[in-house]
């Protein structure tokens, strides 16, 4: 508006008529505003909104003109209406509207396009968090049935005193899973609660053959970890490894700083160098796929025979510390008949 104004300076009376114009203009960007969105609302193609934007804005740019000719006339400047005049220098008040349009046409775009890349964001995070559930839920079913079928085997065996301990675990268990149903991480202290639960479940079935050491670093159990990574890959190792040796085995987990990161290893006695590939299908490939989903590229997870009978897995993780956990599985640690150290 000011440059288009600029030669007006030249003509008599030009610091009114530049008031009226500019008054003019900022009454007729708001209906502008409100006929462009209702043209994009209507999807219409952009050469069709920009050829009514210009027929609008022309019509609005001659009506200021004829605004122009009365008060030229109120103030003497002018006898007469001229119906010529009302077309000429129509550009003081019509460019400045089509430069407010393409302004607003951009602005819109922007403010758009951040709301569909937010949309976008939220999209991925949901369909992740969909992908981390359909992943925790896959092994309730797994577990469940392993261990239903582990009761019946003692029911059938006379065991009715191992079998009733083992479902009362089993409730514990399945207590303590509803309860993190709706996280993907927890404190390191309920995750090794959870794999307490468990290993208590098949103490219940091997007893003395189930051998367990668990040894935790200082300061670690308020460490950020995904839960329910223990209990499948403790499975893994107590039914594939341990449980087909008459003899048993043991089951070794150990917790500790690395650097910036926590390393997690367990290693199981294994009767034969294919003991624990068998279950690689479901445990393993389920506990890979929610740590790529987790932590992208910043983890590292290994599971090898290091001898003909043992078995080790390694995870390695990004320490993140959650305030205030960790206290109660130190308080209540400890598996019968197995080796706990918390540190």
């Amino acid at each position: 508006m000011a440059i288009m104004g600029v030669p007006d300076f030249g003509h008599e009376r030009p610091l009114i008529f530049r008031t009226l114009y500019l008054c003019t203009y900022l009454a007729w960007i708001a209906p502008t505003a409100w006929l462009q969105r209702r043209l994009w609302r209507r999807g219409l193609p952009w050469w069709v909104v920009a050829l009514a934007l210009l027929a609008a804005t022309y019509a609005m740019s001659v009506a200021n003109s004829g605004l122009g000719q009365t008060l030229g006339i109120r103030l003497g400047l002018r006898d007469e209406y001229r119906l010529g005049m009302l077309f000429a220098g129509l550009d003081g008040c019509w460019l400045p509207l089509i430069a407010f349009c393409a302004t607003h046409a951009v602005v819109a775009y922007n403010s758009a396009l951040g709301t569909e890349r937010t949309r976008a964001a939220e999209a991925l995070l949901l369909a992740r968090d969909a992908e981390l559930r359909a992943l925790r839920y896959q092994l309730q079913p797994h577990f469940l049935f392993n261990t239903l079928n582990a009761v019946s085997t003692l029911v059938a065996t006379g065991r009715d005193r191992d079998a009733n301990r083992m479902i009362a675990q089993l409730a514990d268990l399945l207590r303590a899973t509803l309860a993190t149903e709706h996280a993907h991480e927890h404190a390191l202290a309920d995750e090794l609660a959870l794999t307490e639960n468990y290993l208590e479940i098949e103490k219940a079935r091997l007893g003395d053959r189930l051998r367990i050491a668990i040894d935790i670093g200082p300061g670690l159990l308020d460490v950020q970890v995904p839960c329910l990574l223990l209990q499948p890959l403790v499975e893994n190792a107590v039914r594939h490894g341990i449980a087909p040796d008459p003899a048993g085995g043991e089951l070794a987990l150990t917790i500790a700083a690395a650097g910036s990161g926590l390393r997690i290893l367990l290693v199981n006695d294994a009767r034969s160098e294919g003991a624990n590939g068998d279950s690689l299908g479901v445990g393993m490939r389920n506990v890979a796929e929610r740590l790529r989903k987790l932590y992208g590229g910043t983890y590292r997870f290994t599971a090898r025979h290091v001898a003909r009978s043992r078995f080790e897995v390694t995870i390695e993780l990004p320490l993140r510390r959650d305030a205030g956990a960790g206290a109660s599985w130190e308080r209540g640690s400890g598996v019968r008949g197995s080796g706990v150290r918390a540190a």
